[in-house]
């Protein structure tokens, strides 16, 4: 199998969460590029059928269903109403989050951690649990769950979202090492600055921007098209020996000094 045959996605059922939107829509292109069937999730329906109406318009395939991940019924809906249209589930792109805060941690009311951590590790863990009997009996699969550069280093004001992500990290690493026996590979990838609505308090603010960028060796912060490489790669079968990985896509954010 040359490289191309590699990367080749066709035949394949991938759900991207959040991806009505930002990294995710961005994500959810670069596999129906390669040729899998996406579905596009978020909370709202008429977000997820124009983003796939979108998407067919230019030949690729997409199914839009709608789901808010933080609740247990319509997690377990997505993945019914997947496998019932599309036949399976090959790859899970767990990529929506939220960060309804930010300053100090000792400001931050507990049903605020409550939200963060249901939303942002309970919700991927229990969505992955309910699509892997359909990767065992499609003989492997691909997990991937993004997370942050949050998760590697402490950043400021931050702190409740920085821990859920970097509990994202061992959640993925025991993924692996239990699911791996099934085929099935779990990977992380960890995003710097992306320029989407979710971190828009960061890069709208010229003077965190201008001190950002400064320290980047890539000198600029990131868009949301430059972390669809990386999840083909870890989806496709070119990425077939990576499993319990921790990637980043930060443009030098954990080397700046």
């Amino acid at each position: 199998m040359n490289i191309k045959q590699q990367f080749d996605l066709h035949g394949k059922i991938a759900i991207i969460t959040g991806s009505s939107k930002g990294i995710g829509k961005a994500i959810a292109k670069g596999l129906a590029e390669n040729g899998a069937h996406v579905v596009i999730s978020s909370r709202d329906q008429d977000a997820c059928e124009a983003v796939a109406n979108e998407f067919k318009n230019e030949g690729l395939k997409a199914t839009g269903i709608a789901c808010h991940i933080g609740k247990e019924d319509q997690r377990k809906a997505l993945v019914d109403k997947t496998i019932e249209q599309l036949g399976g589930i090959d790859i899970l792109v767990n990529n929506a989050a939220i960060n309804p805060v930010f300053g100090p941690i000792e400001e931050a009311d507990e049903s605020v951690f409550d939200k963060i951590m249901d939303v942002n590790v309970k919700a991927p863990w229990m969505l992955s649990n309910l699509v892997l009997p359909s990767m065992r009996k499609r003989k492997g699969g691909s997990i991937i769950n993004i997370a942050s550069v949050e998760a590697l280093t402490p950043g400021m004001g931050l702190g409740l979202y920085s821990t859920s992500k970097a509990a994202m990290l061992m959640l993925t690493k025991n993924q692996a090492k239990e699911w791996g026996q099934h085929g099935v590979r779990a990977n992380v990838l960890c995003p710097g600055l992306i320029k989407t609505k979710f971190s828009q308090a960061l890069w709208s603010n010229e003077k965190i921007l201008q001190k950002v960028e400064r320290a980047l060796p890539s000198g600029r912060m990131g868009m949301p098209e430059e972390m669809e490489g990386i999840v083909c790669l870890l989806a496709s079968d070119a990425g077939t020996y990576m499993t319990g990985g921790v990637y980043t896509a930060d443009g030098g954010y954990m080397i700046a000094g």
